[in-house]
């Protein structure tokens, strides 16, 4: 074999030998790439959702009525609602013009109407609404009234068809618990006439705090510059503007370093309540030292000659000479026993108290209006008024004060206290009082603490 050969033997030899190891390695990709689609294989296909089936659904749909929908936005849009206030010299006429109302029969019916003319009343100030149509034609209008029994009624007045109607209900107040801090420099109604933080307290929460601390302190020489007092007191608002003062709920007065604290409690049973001491003690004494005013004692308690027969006998009660009309007012709390006429008493009234006090009210010229045996009446109440019925020879009442019955001296009776709370009342009232406390020690300047009483 020449050298040309055997290079070319090698050669071919060479690429004989590189062609099998190309085969293997070809051979050895397939089985690979075998092994990977066979486990690919394996794996679940998540179905296409072009493939799934669709399902229909056909449902009718009410399309709203375009027209009533512009009707009713017009007829809206038709509809003022004006407010203005009562001025000085204003007539029905000149609020009308106001409000934008121009309606003669409107007019006519408020000042005919017997419960639509209290508008014409409103003072100075007093707000009055109203609702009217494109042309001035009145739909509604609203004013508050006060009423005799010191509480609100608001007045509506509202077109129905062609006639007007009015009507008279109870008007929603917002009721407030309003707090205030103040210090004597001169007085009392001084202090609260100062406007040191935005608002005077009113004349009737001033009355109350007197009322409430005049057992323990004489306003007329008791108070000295630096003496201070906080109150918590109601309010009642109508429309953002104050209407009225209602109760004051708590007050503490410091006078000469001495602190009085006084809160109210009401029981919510019965909705007799009183002002008592942080401990819970009443403030108010059992019974009045008279059931009527402007009297003077005409025969006392004693052993005397009877004015009509003549006869020396015991007078187990007090007479008390006042003018025939006078009201009588229940010396305590309780409930009527009696009323009706007894004999010699005439008319009487006999109320039940706590315990077995009881108090019995003779010759009167007539009883309060509606009283009745069973009715609850509290310290203060009107019962009746003062006649000459029965065995009297001029007007007077005759006061007596039973103790089990039995007729005493309500003369020597003295610093008798109010009954006391019940475990439940007591419980309630500490919740009642503990806020009060808080509340007296945020008005209270830093280190202004006092000793209470």
């Amino acid at each position: 074999m020449n050298p040309i050969q055997k290079i070319t033997g090698k050669r071919w030899f060479g690429l004989a030998e590189t062609s099998r190891k190309t085969r293997i390695v070809a051979g050895g990709t397939a089985a690979l790439a075998l092994c990977a689609f066979g486990a690919t294989a394996v794996a679940p296909i998540a179905p296409d959702p072009a493939d799934m089936p669709v399902k229909s659904i056909s449902q009718d749909l009410q399309l709203p009525n375009l027209a009533d929908q512009i009707a009713a936005l017009q007829q809206d849009e038709q509809q003022f609602i004006r407010e203005e206030r009562i001025r000085p010299g204003d007539s029905l006429a000149s609020v009308f013009t106001r409000l934008g109302i121009e309606d003669q029969q409107a007019q006519a019916f408020v000042r005919s109407d017997k419960t639509a003319r209290a508008i014409l009343s409103l003072k100075t100030g007093k707000r009055v609404q109203a609702e009217t149509d494109e042309n001035g034609m009145l739909l509604t209008l609203r004013a508050t009234v006060p009423s005799n029994s010191n509480e609100f009624k608001t007045i509506t007045v509202t077109r129905k068809g062609e006639k007007f109607v009015s009507d008279l209900a109870p008007a929603q107040l917002e009721r407030r618990v309003e707090m205030r801090s103040r210090e004597i420099s001169t007085s009392l109604y001084a202090a609260t006439d100062a406007n040191t933080d935005g608002a005077q307290i009113p004349d009737s929460v001033v009355n109350q705090i007197i009322e409430m601390f005049s057992t323990n302190i004489d306003f007329r020489g008791d108070l000295k510059r630096g003496d201070r007092f906080n109150v918590v007191y109601e309010t009642f608002w109508m429309d953002g503007e104050m209407v009225k003062t209602g109760r004051v709920l708590a007050g503490e007065f410091i006078n000469r370093g001495v602190a009085y604290q006084s809160v109210w409690y009401e029981d919510p049973v019965t909705k007799q309540g009183g002002y008592y001491s942080l401990d819970g003690k009443s403030l108010k004494k059992a019974f009045l030292k008279s059931p009527v005013a402007f009297n003077r004692i005409s025969s006392g308690f004693s052993m005397r000659v009877h004015p009509v027969f003549g006869t020396w006998k015991q007078h187990k009660g007090v007479d008390m000479a006042a003018p025939s009309g006078t009201p009588i007012r229940a010396s305590g709390d309780g409930t009527v026993d009696f009323v009706g006429v007894s004999n010699g008493y005439g008319n009487m009234v006999v109320l039940k108290h706590w315990s077995n006090y009881s108090t019995a009210y003779g010759h009167m010229s007539r009883f309060a209006s509606n009283l009745r045996k069973g009715q609850k009446v509290a310290q203060g109440d009107v019962i009746g008024y003062v006649g000459s019925t029965g065995w009297a020879t001029g007007p007077h009442l005759h006061y007596e004060f039973r103790i089990g019955g039995q007729a005493t001296d309500p003369m020597k009776l003295k610093n008798l206290q109010q009954q006391p709370l019940t475990t439940g009342e007591l419980n309630r009232f500490r919740t009642a009082a503990a806020d009060m406390s808080h509340r007296f020690s945020l008005l209270t300047p830093a280190g202004g603490a006092m000793a209470a009483r």
